[in-house]
């Protein structure tokens, strides 16, 4: 099939695929921060949304004809892409030596779009069934320039999504109660959450007197007072940051008095404080 041919028969499938428009490649020498912009938010988002993420070599493009890329932005051009498989980073299905594929990237000042032949590239993408050699890319910024820099902050996180006890995604909040103790100004505050798989996950907030609130994470049925806070950029704080609601919702507050409503919704606030926030540069894939 020649090249125009796959074009149009790629455009076909443009509704279906979900496109990314990727940062430009950098010049040797760039700095850290230019060569790999994205958050540790991203990686994660677009790592846990894809089946494979392959490092490639874009070998031949061509642009798809405005009138038949529906949902082009402006400014942006529809490519059709034709690349070699370098390696597989991660990957629950198999995948082709060639690989085609759909992609949105910004025009520059001319109105062209870039010439990314032999570029290398990070796609973060789902493949088709019974067709290892088409992927669909998971969303905007899903082919990412290839560097060493991005390649070793994302292993780390395509490591966590596929251990054994890999934490489940965080849906929300289930039930939280806070309870007083004996003495002034103690309590003990815990906070069911919900996931996507039903697993357990629970907040416990203790406050003891002249002492500065402690609060944990337990991934487990245990609710364990000993339990500590997640190290910011690992999976287990992007599971909690990332998809936390601002307040506890009244319907899960399940403590009776006013004061103890009041004490739960205040620890919990101390939670999302130390979390602290979730950065994206990148939409969410969906």
């Amino acid at each position: 099939m020649h090249l125009a041919e796959k074009v149009i028969f790629a455009a076909t499938l443009a509704t279906c695929v979900a496109m990314a428009a990727p940062a430009q490649g950098q010049p040797a020498g760039a700095d850290e921060a230019m060569l790999s912009p994205l958050t540790y938010a991203d990686l994660a988002d677009l790592s846990d949304a894809a089946t494979v993420v392959v490092k490639a070599q874009i070998r031949r493009q061509a642009q798809v004809e405005p009138e038949r890329a529906p949902g082009l932005k402006p400014g942006f051009a529809r490519l059709y892409i034709e690349a070699e498989t370098l390696s597989l980073l991660t990957g629950n299905a198999p995948i082709g030596e060639s690989l085609r594929y759909l992609v949105d990237v910004p025009l520059d000042s001319r109105g062209k779009p870039p010439k990314l032949k032999k570029q290398e590239v990070l796609l973060f993408a789902r493949t088709g069934a019974g067709r290892p050699g088409e992927l669909r890319l998971v969303g905007p910024g899903a082919q990412q320039p290839w560097s060493e820099i991005l390649e070793t902050r994302l292993r780390p996180i395509l490591a966590e999504l596929v251990q054994p006890d890999s934490p489940a995604a965080v849906t929300g909040i289930r039930d939280a109660i806070s309870v007083a103790g004996n003495l002034a100004g103690e309590s003990e505050t815990q906070i069911f959450l919900s996931t996507t798989d039903g697993s357990p996950v629970s907040l416990t907030i203790v406050r003891r007197p002249g002492m500065s609130p402690v609060w944990g994470v337990s991934w487990s049925d245990i609710v364990d007072q000993a339990a500590r806070p997640p190290q910011a950029g690992t999976l287990r704080w992007y599971r909690l940051a990332c998809f936390l609601p601002a307040t506890i919702p009244a319907s899960a507050n399940l403590s009776r008095d006013s004061e103890s409503r009041t004490r739960a919704a205040q620890d919990y606030r101390l939670v999302v404080q130390q979390l602290g926030p979730c950065e994206r540069t990148l939409p969410r894939p969906q």
